[in-house]
């Protein structure tokens, strides 16, 4: 678990959840605070993983377009007005 995530601490909070749904999950658990928490935490892990991925692939082509930039130059510096 993300040690960001991960937390000693807990405490209650209010949730509205379809009822029919809760009454099934019931039945398939016998902790359901458990069962949300870890569902939570996959969440969570998988939106930092995908934030993570496009700033790496924000930061490859930053670096790939500062690559070209230092080997040949802007196109626009021949069309200084300057």
């Amino acid at each position: 678990m993300d040690p960001r995530i991960a937390s000693t601490r807990k405490r209650p909070v209010n949730l509205t959840l379809n009822e029919a749904l809760v009454a099934q999950a019931k039945g398939y658990t016998n902790n359901l605070s458990a069962t949300m928490e870890s569902l939570l935490v996959e969440f969570v892990i998988k939106h930092q993983n995908a934030q993570r991925d496009r700033q790496q692939m924000a930061n490859t082509c930053v670096a790939d377009w500062n690559a070209v930039h230092t080997a040949v130059g802007s196109f626009a510096d021949e069309h200084s007005t300057l």
